[in-house]
């Protein structure tokens, strides 16, 4: 299991699955569930094969039989990929309570966000099942802020960028959470390596970027 060592004064690591309830204090803009997911290995290397895109909006039940469905038609062979997302659904159901929710499966071969941003959101998950992981930054936002408000290019140092790993869960603090706090973060750029991306996206209904 991987250990982070360095304090970061915005994030919170952990390799138990209760460390994500840890975002909702306001110190955290960001919370990563560190994990292994070589039990998923031959199932990735499926579902890697084909082109998924796969999004729904919903109760934690609805989406439940819709996953269910989605799998059972398009990916038989990946019962072990559904359950675990199934399980993070319902880390997240604890985490934020929310009514309802927005999912996204998707396959990813192109730059989706190569600016560092905060969402017009209060609290998204993403999980990266294959491929490079969510870049995030661990400077104080204030002065970033400032920055923002002025309409200036944030100004952000390289030893400030880190990288999730593949395969763990991390839950991410938006714009629009009470405590505010967002973390600046960006999508790794695939384009010019030719990588190929799975990911999971999870938002509460108050997002309004979905």
């Amino acid at each position: 299991m991987k250990v982070k060592e360095k304090f970061y004064p915005n994030a919170v690591f952990g390799s138990q699955p209760k460390v994500l309830e840890s975002i909702n204090q306001e110190e955290n803009s960001i919370a990563i569930y560190q994990r292994d997911i070589l039990s998923l290995k031959n199932e990735l290397s499926i579902a890697m094969q084909n082109e998924i895109a796969f999004k729904i909006s919903g109760t934690v039940n609805e989406i439940t039989l819709k996953l269910d469905d989605y799998f059972s038609e398009q990916l038989p062979q990946c019962q072990g990929l559904n359950q675990d997302i199934k399980s993070i659904l319902n880390r997240f159901n604890v985490v934020t309570k929310a009514v309802s929710y927005h999912l996204l499966l998707s396959t990813v071969s192109t730059n989706m966000c190569k600016k560092f941003h905060t969402d017009i959101n209060d609290l998204r998950l993403l999980c990266t099942y294959a491929g490079p992981g969510t870049l995030w930054v661990s400077e104080d936002n204030s002065n970033i802020e400032k920055q923002k408000r002025r309409r200036q290019e944030p100004s952000i140092q390289e030893e400030d960028i880190h990288q999730v790993n593949t395969g763990d869960v991390v839950i991410l603090k938006g714009a629009l959470h009470p405590e505010g706090n967002p973390i600046l973060h960006r999508s790794p750029t695939v384009e010019e390596t030719g990588e190929k991306r799975l990911l999971l996206r999870l938002d509460t209904n108050s997002s309004i970027n979905f």
